[in-house]
């Protein structure tokens, strides 16, 4: 009988059996979620907005000071709006912006009309807040309108992700009763369905005020929404 041959390779020799693993009925370690369920993936991303509404500017002011120093966070908007109220806006990642309004929610206590924080938005949201960016060429416009800053950002931001469409403006309660629109532009087909998109978004809240979809808009109307924007 022949006898049985293992063959070793070269970097083997002289070791020996190669050791067995243990086994383990452990599951694989997953990245932590942040608060609001998202995996966390590296360093934090700036893409969310904390929103706070109050009856009293006197505490908006007061509240914005402390909101800043709470937490890493960019200053967007702390203003007085229509009606009475002041509206404080920034910018970070998720858990800063949680940190940085409840800071802000325990200024405000009895004057504190609402408070929000908005996840994971749409990169075409903060220069389209700023009213920052220049604009070569302008097709169809779409233009979604809200009883209320929070749900018009929410309509906005479903909006954008939705179709090829791009954010003109957000426009958020300065002069408008308290209300807020937005400005989208791009072909006639996907301009309709980013705003039936938004539209859903903004109407499941019971804020939509109203809604347009311009075709073709006239260019003098363009450089009126846009300004110097308009390259």
């Amino acid at each position: 009988m022949s006898p049985k041959i293992h063959q070793i390779r070269g970097a083997d020799r002289g070791r020996g059996p190669a050791p067995k693993k243990p086994k383990t009925d452990a599951a694989p370690i997953q990245p932590p979620k942040d608060s609001y369920g998202g995996r966390r993936r590296g360093p934090a991303v700036k893409d969310a907005i904390g929103l706070l509404e109050l009856t009293s500017i006197a505490k908006g002011i007061e509240a914005t000071d402390l909101m800043l120093k709470a937490s890493d966070v960019e200053l967007l908007a702390s203003r007085s709006i229509c009606s009475g109220k002041y509206m404080v806006l920034v910018r970070g990642d998720v858990a800063a912006c949680a940190s940085s309004v409840a800071a802000g929610e325990q200024v405000a206590r009895e004057t504190l009309a609402d408070s929000v924080v908005i996840p994971h938005l749409h990169a075409e949201i903060f220069p389209a807040i700023a009213q920052a960016s220049l604009v070569e060429e302008v097709g169809a416009l779409g233009i979604l309108e809200s009883f209320n800053v929070a749900s018009l950002i929410e309509g906005a931001d479903t909006a954008v992700k939705s179709s090829e469409v791009h954010l003109l403006e957000i426009r958020l309660a300065m002069a408008l009763g308290g209300k807020a629109f937005c400005v989208l532009t791009g072909q006639v087909a996907a301009v309709r369905s980013a705003v039936e998109a938004g539209k859903s978004v903004i109407g499941a809240k019971g804020a939509l005020t109203n809604w347009a979809v311009i075709p073709s808009p006239d260019r003098a109307l363009v450089k009126e929404i846009l300004g110097g924007r308009l390259i």
